[in-house]
């Protein structure tokens, strides 16, 4: 297991934006990982995906790396910052943005507006 939890290591460290998630940002294979994969890919947050269906000790290791039981899991800047209920309420509550910015990523404001305003 050690292996997989120094590839995940790699992967969250190596990339400012990483979602763990069942499927692909452009194949989404789930409910939930399709919520957090539309908001960053309306957002135009750029990002890796890795699909936890594809690895079995990927799909457990992740579990395991972050002591959460679910994916999908958001990582920025090598930080869990959570799965799909956390990313739309932080998404809704405006601080997915604070977050975002305050670690250099780039996203397109307007559009995370337009989030939050279809759901108020």
């Amino acid at each position: 297991m050690s292996d997989v939890k120094a590839t995940i290591q790699e992967t969250v460290t190596n990339n400012d934006v990483v979602l763990y998630m069942k499927g692909t940002k452009s194949m989404p294979q789930c409910g939930f990982s399709s919520r957090v994969a539309g908001v960053l890919n309306f957002m135009g947050v750029e990002y890796a995906d890795v699909n936890v269906l594809a690895d079995e000790e990927i799909r457990q290791g992740i579990k395991d790396f972050s002591d959460w039981p679910t994916v999908p899991q958001l990582y920025v800047k090598g930080e869990f910052v959570g799965g799909c209920d956390i990313i739309t309420e932080m998404t809704l509550s405006g601080e997915l943005d604070t977050l975002l910015e305050e670690n250099g990523v780039t996203f397109d404001k307007d559009a995370a507006d337009k989030i939050r305003e279809a759901n108020a």
